[in-house]
């Protein structure tokens, strides 16, 4: 079987890059892992995190899927949860949805699209209860955009209804969770204004 020695290429590249930049950086990057964040994203292949906010490898801790979903029976992304607060005690837990989703667009539709209508099933029933956030007149567009900052939100409530978030609040521990929406158009970051924290 033929590896992809373009992508092997593009390590080595980049590689080199950052050893003549920061000679110690792999030994420093090997040597420990202490986040400050945990970014739960869309994995939209558009949506580099670390990229977008500008943290280099080690400084973000990643859980992505489609439609940035946080959902109490997905223990993958429970287990990154619970990792990130509970050992690697990040302050900051971002859920970053972006505009044009497809996951959201596919929940939106009448139309069957196989294996994930299960996963997001829930977009689709909480688009059902929030109908009234949608004025009349939105292009099918806008109406996506509407429904990812609302799904959004709505993870957010969901990672703060966990039990690892809170147990860590119940003991004291510093951790604000934020809801942020990505464009792809113009490569810009927004804060939705659903930020939480233990005190709230």
């Amino acid at each position: 079987m033929k590896t992809l020695p373009g992508l092997f290429e593009n390590n080595r590249r980049w590689a080199r890059e950052m050893t003549r930049d920061d000679p110690d950086f792999f030994r420093r990057l090997a040597a420990q892992q202490s986040p400050r964040y945990l970014w739960i994203g869309c994995s939209d292949s558009r949506v580099p995190a670390n990229e977008i906010v500008g943290l280099a490898p080690g400084e973000l801790f990643v859980h992505r899927n489609v439609a940035n979903r946080v959902g109490h029976t997905d223990f993958n992304c429970l287990s990154v949860l619970q990792y990130a607060v509970d050992v690697l005690r990040v302050e900051h837990v971002i859920v970053c949805g972006h505009y044009g989703c497809g996951g959201v667009a596919a929940a939106l539709s009448e139309q069957r699209h196989g294996l994930v209508d299960n996963w997001i099933e829930p977009i689709r029933a909480h688009y059902a209860r929030c109908r009234e956030a949608f004025p009349e007149g939105l292009t099918p567009a806008e109406r996506i955009d509407r429904m990812c900052e609302l799904n959004v939100a709505e993870q957010v409530r969901n990672v703060c209804r966990t039990t690892v978030v809170r147990d860590a609040w119940a003991r004291g521990q510093r951790l604000v969770v934020h809801g942020w929406i990505y464009s792809l158009r113009d490569g810009l970051l927004h804060d939705l204004g659903v930020s939480r924290s233990g005190a709230g």
